[in-house]
């Protein structure tokens, strides 16, 4: 099918495979050069093509960026409207021509599953009418009833397969001895472990917490399941949706008895990973419902084994620099400035905490010692999983004091049945500075300040920092209630007499 300008707005037109993958490599090609040339020759940046893999950090916080890289990413942003144009034209044609849902078009957005999505519509096929006769499956009728909204549910298809696809389905036949519950066994019993090799492959081996972990792995083990499952018989959505969901959950369980991951941390990717599953299974669940495509139906999965852990590798090498981010949290305490001072400096331990985050193994702060006076000392800040060293700055007394961190201890101890320590307790999550900024208010009164600085490599970072920020948070005002509590005291209890 040869492409023309004028198909592109036409609203029943259609691509075939080779056209539509020809044309976006192309696409690709062109922008990457358009691109390249724009961010090493206008802005002096440096640009490779694993830019277009994940999402650069920076467009994270895109309301807060400065004045040269809005024009920056806004003039990338501008050069890429005409390619996003045609891209989504040419999905959505493709889509048609497949026969999948139109409304898949909006994956084209979606950093890394565009990249699974436009290989997946490249080798599925175009969609067939129904023949008239069919002398294939009524020698060998399917005893479950296919769904209510397949298709042809009710029109008479003869799926034409090779000998090598009767083969394959007959052996997957006697391997679920053809029944619904032997169809979802024999895909659990294939995704599950594939899911947990890619886990170790990305965390272990790469050593990389991004976009292929939380986003590419999920969506893809959802549509797996589903795929699998009804791979020789389109199955319902429910029962798709059950699979999809028992795959996730049982990959999680996994983790925790492999000792690949704590429960408090699965908890935390939860949420992401089931969604992404749920969307990877809606997919899954169309394109297991074509009938004229169930031969290739196995090319799909290979798709899925091969692009998943080359798009992992490649997003390990682009070692994107992680975005430093802020929390600042304040407290009024009743107290005069030289007074919370000397809590901020040093104070003594604190009680256990009643928070149920703290509960569940993330660090908290236990005391805080100083060794030295003025810029140059070394403050130290105990958790419950080790010290923070911090050598002090600014020693601006009683106004200010900050401090950069040259060590910090775990983030967290994970719930385990073992004695775990994952990658990503090392050197993700990492406190760069701090300070605290005291202001004199009205009537003897103090504004106290307490912020840190620090950066994680875990992506999506806008997911990742909605935890981030919130446990910082809590550990700050557990320190800054205590020095309130302590500075409000009277003045012998808050020296410590």
């Amino acid at each position: 099918m040869r492409l023309r300008h004028a198909d592109l707005w036409r609203q029943e037109s259609t691509i075939d495979r080779l056209p539509y993958f020809a044309t976006g490599v192309f696409l690709v090609a062109v922008k990457q050069v358009l691109d390249w040339l724009t961010a090493t020759q206008l802005f002096h940046r440096p640009w490779n093509v694993f830019n277009y893999i994940v999402l650069p950090p920076q467009t994270v916080g895109v309301l807060t960026l400065p004045q040269q890289d809005w024009l920056f990413y806004g003039t990338l942003l501008v050069t890429a409207l005409p390619f996003i144009v045609i891209g989504v034209l040419l999905t959505v044609q493709r889509l048609r021509a497949v026969g999948l849902p139109i409304a898949l078009v909006l994956f084209f957005f979606m950093p890394l599953v565009n990249i699974v999505m436009l290989l997946l519509l490249s080798v599925l096929p175009t969609r067939r009418e129904p023949p008239h006769e069919f002398p294939d499956d009524r020698d060998n009728p399917d005893p479950v009833p296919l769904p209510a909204n397949n298709p042809y549910r009710n029109a008479d298809f003869d799926y034409r397969h090779s000998a090598s696809w009767r083969r394959l389905r007959d052996a997957h036949r006697r391997i679920t001895l053809n029944t619904t519950v032997g169809s979802g066994a024999l895909a659990l019993g294939v995704v599950v472990p594939t899911t947990l090799a890619l886990v170790v492959l990305s965390t272990m081996v790469l050593e990389n917490y991004g976009w292929g972990l939380f986003v590419g792995l999920p969506f893809c083990a959802g549509m797996a399941s589903v795929v699998l499952f009804g791979l020789v018989r389109p199955q319902s959505f429910g029962a798709c949706m059950m699979v999809c969901f028992l795959a996730t959950t049982l990959v999680g369980a996994g983790m925790i008895v492999f000792a690949l991951e704590g429960a408090i941390c699965l908890l935390m990717a939860a949420p992401i990973g089931y969604f992404l599953a749920f969307l990877g299974g809606v997919v899954g669940f169309a394109i297991q419902l074509r009938p004229w495509s169930l031969e290739h139906n196995p090319l799909v999965l290979l798709v899925l084994a091969v692009t998943l852990p080359s798009l992992m590798a490649a997003e390990s090498a682009s070692s994107e620099e992680p975005d430093l981010f802020q929390v600042c949290s304040v407290v009024e305490i009743d107290a005069p400035p030289d007074r919370v001072w000397r809590q901020v400096v040093s104070f003594p331990e604190l009680p256990e905490p009643d928070d149920w985050v703290f509960r569940t193994g993330v660090a908290y702060p236990v005391r805080a010692e100083i060794h030295g006076q003025g810029a140059g000392a070394e403050r130290r800040c105990v958790f419950s999983t080790g010290a923070f060293v911090e050598p002090i700055d600014v020693w601006d007394e009683p106004h200010r004091l900050a401090f950069r961190v040259a060590e910090q201890p775990e983030p967290m101890r994970e719930w385990s049945p073992y004695t775990i320590h994952p990658p990503h307790l090392h050197g993700y999550m990492v406190s760069r500075r701090g300070e605290f900024r005291l202001t004199a208010l009205d009537g003897g009164r103090t504004r106290l300040e307490g912020a840190t600085w620090y950066t994680n490599r875990m992506w999506p970072a806008f997911y990742w920092r909605l935890w981030s920020d919130a446990i910082i948070h809590r550990i700050h005002l557990r320190v800054l209630n205590h020095i309130k509590e302590l500075a409000e005291a009277r003045p012998e209890a808050a020296d410590g007499k």
